[in-house]
């Protein structure tokens, strides 16, 4: 291939080309017009025992599995989703039910097409596993890490991708089994136009995602302990895997295109492949999972076009603080109780999806390069309420994004109302 490089990632690797085509063509797939624009919600929740607050596991009797098979029944029979005999997954319409690795309870909500669609659809599900929860022993709860627990007395659940990076992240970086265990997050998807508009949006989120994070964080503790880190989400990120997390290689270079991210996704070692959807190797494959510390997509799947469920599964292997797919997704904030999570989303419409402030961000950042962006990270990440993101005050993004009402009276975890980030 003669593609001209817009980053310095994976140099040595080449993407094999059908694989590219799989990928431009999925990202072409995602074209909206803004009058068919939605959104998408996920809510991560940490499981704690209502005795002490220490997290509640999968496996414990009246655990996480107990959970998930009492709550079946409000969820579609033909798409529970079970591995290695164990349930670990439910949907319905608008609402999935999925789990971290330390047995975080993950609800991902739409599409919808308006803010006020959220609410009616979380709260269903709330009302439903807070009852069975509280039945059990326990609540789910909203905060970036668990309160007292910490990481390694939470075993795994039984999914074998988490398996594989557990093994792999704990041998690399710093935060890897913490972040797998014991954090919990809240996550934005949007959608784009075409590759211009979803490129202006991605720099734009990775610009200003750490600067809403601050004023939406809600990581009180960190290893038992009260959490040092002003933005807890972004040091175990950034400190973890560089080769598929922080900010998206050569995203602010002025040739960056939608083949140059699927360049960097093809070229970047898989950490683990899930094989059961590729005819050619998952009966040769025991459960059709395979570890691929090394090996990129080029290596593992056929030379062939991807099909989507081979697609969505290298792209989730990546963990950019704003990840594409056929849609964007913003990855930067704290779990967050419902009334923020709401305003988060309030938020979000207002920069993407109103022209006129994309349009204003999107000249403010005009120019804008990485390191600039790695500054602001680490002036938050070093001063806190003292640091000044792109030359300007905390005041004044307050201000410039919006973000006056962000309810930071509500606490995270009820039974402790007097419990916030400093």
């Amino acid at each position: 291939m003669n593609t001209t490089r817009v980053n310095f990632a994976h140099l040595l690797t080449e993407p094999n080309p059908k694989h590219l085509a799989s990928l431009m063509r999925f990202f072409e797939s995602g074209k909206l017009q803004p009058n068919e624009y939605g959104y998408g919600v996920e809510i991560e929740h940490l499981p704690v025992h209502n005795s002490d607050d220490s997290a509640v596991t999968y496996w414990e009797s009246n655990g996480i599995e107990t959970l998930l098979k009492r709550l079946a029944p409000f969820y579609n029979a033909d798409e529970e989703y079970w591995e290695n005999g164990h349930l670990v997954g439910l949907n319905r319409d608008k609402v999935n039910v999925s789990l971290e690795p330390g047995g975080q309870v993950e609800c991902s909500i739409g599409i919808f097409h308006t803010p006020d669609d959220f609410n009616a659809t979380y709260e269903s599900f709330r009302a439903q596993v807070d009852r069975i929860a509280n039945e059990l022993g326990f609540r789910l709860i909203n905060y970036g890490y668990q309160p007292v627990t910490k990481f390694n007395d939470i075993p795994l659940n039984p999914k074998y991708r988490y398996e594989s990076m557990n093994k792999y992240l704990g041998r690399i970086g710093s935060y890897g089994p913490m972040m797998m265990r014991c954090s919990a997050s809240t996550q934005v998807s949007i959608d784009y136009t075409d590759e211009r508009d979803s490129i202006q949006k991605m720099r734009v989120g990775t610009a200003i995602g750490p600067i809403i994070a601050w004023f939406l964080r809600n990581a009180p503790y960190f290893e038992g302990d009260d959490n040092p880190y002003p933005l807890l989400r972004q040091r175990m990120w950034d400190f973890m895997d560089p080769q598929r997390t922080g900010i998206m290689p050569g995203l602010f270079s002025p040739n960056f295109s939608w083949e140059t991210y699927a360049i960097d996704v093809l070229s970047t070692p898989l950490l683990f492949a899930d094989l059961t959807h590729t005819p050619e190797k998952r009966d040769s494959v025991p459960d059709g999972h395979v570890i691929a510390w090394h090996e990129n997509a080029a290596e593992i799947y056929p030379d062939r076009d991807l099909n989507q469920y081979e697609i969505n599964h290298i792209l989730s292997m990546h963990f950019n603080d704003v990840r594409m797919k056929n849609f964007l997704e913003f990855r930067h904030w704290d779990s967050l109780p419902e009334d923020r999570a709401r305003r988060l989303v309030d938020i979000m419409f207002s920069l993407y999806y109103n022209t006129e402030n994309l349009g204003r961000l999107t000249s403010y950042f005009d120019g804008l390069t990485q390191l600039d962006v790695e500054a602001t990270k680490s002036g938050i990440q070093a001063n806190g309420a003292e640091a000044t993101p792109y030359g300007q005050p905390m005041e004044f993004w307050q201000e410039f994004l919006g973000l006056e009402g962000l309810l930071t009276d509500i606490p995270g975890d009820p039974k402790h109302p007097d419990v916030f980030q400093a």
